[in-house]
């Protein structure tokens, strides 16, 4: 579950810039954004997210649940970066009532790569689990929130 960047076709160690190396947005729930090797390599090997999967074509996808008129679903999708774009992700910490509803007056999201609040009939998706941005091996940190 490792994703270089090196190699043949890649890209070298020395001629590799900061831009490469560093987290991108659309990393979010495809590329653990705390595993990498220190030293030369950080940043050019990288871990998948605990969810992520490649699909045929060798984009990296992400899970969601589909969330319709403000009603969270059981339907899982599997979305590549480029094709969550044009979604609204509540966060998997949302608030939900017994019925699966969003019960909050705004509700966490990312939106176009950015956070931000939006109401509960906006949303389309919501993340799968807290853990999804972060791979297996990060996961298993106790109150990784607070590992310096």
């Amino acid at each position: 579950r490792r994703v270089f960047a090196l190699g043949p076709g890649g890209l070298t160690r020395e001629r590799a810039g900061f831009e490469v190396r560093d987290v991108h947005p659309t990393h979010y729930g495809r590329v653990c954004p705390i595993e990498t090797p220190e030293g030369p390599n950080i940043g050019l090997i990288n871990s998948l997210a605990a969810y992520a999967r490649t699909n045929q074509y060798g984009f990296l996808e992400s899970p969601y649940r589909v969330v319709k008129e403000g009603k969270v679903t059981d339907e899982i999708v599997f979305l590549s970066a480029i094709e969550e774009a044009d979604h609204v992700i509540a966060q998997a910490s949302a608030t939900l009532n017994a019925k699966g509803e969003l019960i909050d007056e705004l509700v966490n999201v990312r939106h176009l790569n950015e956070f931000t609040v939006k109401a509960p009939e906006d949303v389309t998706l919501m993340d799968v689990s807290p853990k999804q941005v972060v791979s297996v091996a990060a996961s298993l940190i106790p109150f990784l929130e607070h590992d310096d």
